[in-house]
């Protein structure tokens, strides 16, 4: 198995690398006469997409989505629907010095060691260009997930040591600048630090937070498909992705459990959310709130040591046009990828018990 789908009943294949043709996504599963369109998919994808700020990467690319079939008069049939974005501003040349050579802190050297072969432009498969294809599909599962109520939201939590403060109703606030957060104070320093990285020859990594609301008590799969655990594994799958945390995470394994758990109050509402609206793998009503640890990214122009494919000692200065810090591209990604987990979930407990109670119901 290759690997490159993912979902259940919502199920969604990507394909393309950094500098072929196209990129693309095959979404199979949706129900059908869910209102979509191309414009609808393109607003996602206009904020994922580069060249849009000095604080981008400068490859400059449309990444208008072509809906090429699953789509009838504006609205889903129920079949597959194939999604297709065009390369257009792709410079390989800018990357002929590394095709012998392992970029440190990028999927270079495993991919050789896995496949004997791997596609040096732009890191191919690898790249994080292949996420243009996950969010032309996350914004399918979106479309889907607002007929019940569902609405995802991420932002910038973190730059460097630089920390946002923001309520979750303020998140939306984030889609107002090209950092992607709520906290103008925090932003501005952020971009200050964003440029200092980039003279320097050198990146940021920060934090991404992702809010859930509307999603209804009783979804999620125990004991092997657990809802944090999928939405765990889908966020790690990004390729800068290094830490996920549901709620209060880790901050949760310094206090005692009477200041952990979050205490009930009829009929069947709670105190606080520090376990992040999941309790034993499936959701409690309440927002579901995660977090994302992003690395800085790692193609910098300093000086840095590694190796050629035969074992020499090489300094590389890497080439290309990256960006300086990949969290507010990633906020787009991270929605998506919470997204499809959703959708997918959501057909899951439809399957099991017949019906979705929209959020705030009871039975």
């Amino acid at each position: 198995m290759s690997f490159n789908s993912y979902g259940t009943l919502f199920r969604v294949t990507t394909f393309g690398e950094s500098h072929g043709p196209a990129l693309g996504a095959i979404v199979d599963g949706a129900p059908a006469f869910i209102a979509l369109t191309e414009d609808m998919i393109q607003k996602d994808l206009d904020r994922r997409k580069p060249g849009t700020s000095r604080l981008h990467s400068t490859r400059r690319e449309p990444d208008q989505v072509r809906i090429l079939s699953g789509v009838f008069m504006g609205k889903t049939t129920g079949t597959p629907i194939a999604l297709c974005i065009e390369n257009q501003n792709a410079r390989s040349k800018d990357y002929q010095d590394i095709q012998n050579v392992y970029r440190p802190g990028h999927a270079d050297f495993t991919w050789d060691r896995k496949f004997g072969f791997r596609d040096y432009r732009g890191g191919g498969r690898a790249s994080g260009r292949e996420t243009a294809a996950r969010v032309a599909a996350g914004a399918v599962a979106r479309a889907m997930l607002a007929t019940l109520g569902i609405d995802v939201i991420g932002a910038t939590r973190q730059i460097g040591s630089i920390r946002a403060q923001y309520d979750f109703p303020d998140m939306h606030r984030g889609t107002e600048n090209s950092l992607r957060c709520p906290d103008p104070v925090a932003t501005k320093h952020m971009e200050q630090a964003i440029v200092q990285a980039r003279r320097d020859q050198d990146s940021l990594g920060g934090i991404v937070e992702l809010c859930a609301s509307g999603v209804p008590a009783g979804i999620g799969e125990p004991v092997f498909s657990k809802l944090d655990a999928e939405i765990g594994k889908a966020l790690f799958s990004i390729g800068a992705v290094k830490g996920v945390e549901i709620g209060d995470g880790f901050e949760l394994s310094t206090l005692r459990g009477s200041m952990a758990n979050d205490g009930m109050i009829p009929p069947d509402g709670f105190q606080t959310n520090r376990a992040g609206g999941i309790l034993g793998g499936i959701s409690t009503g309440q927002n579901i709130i995660a977090r994302l640890a992003v690395k800085p990214t790692p193609t910098i122009q300093a000086a840095q040591s590694t190796v050629d494919n035969q074992g020499n000692p090489v300094e590389i200065r890497c080439r290309g046009r990256h960006d300086p810090c990949l969290v507010p591209r990633l906020v787009a990604v991270a929605e998506a990828m919470l997204c499809l987990v959703l959708a997918d979930a959501v057909l899951m407990h439809r399957a099991r018990v017949g019906f979705v109670q929209p959020a705030g119901e009871s039975s």
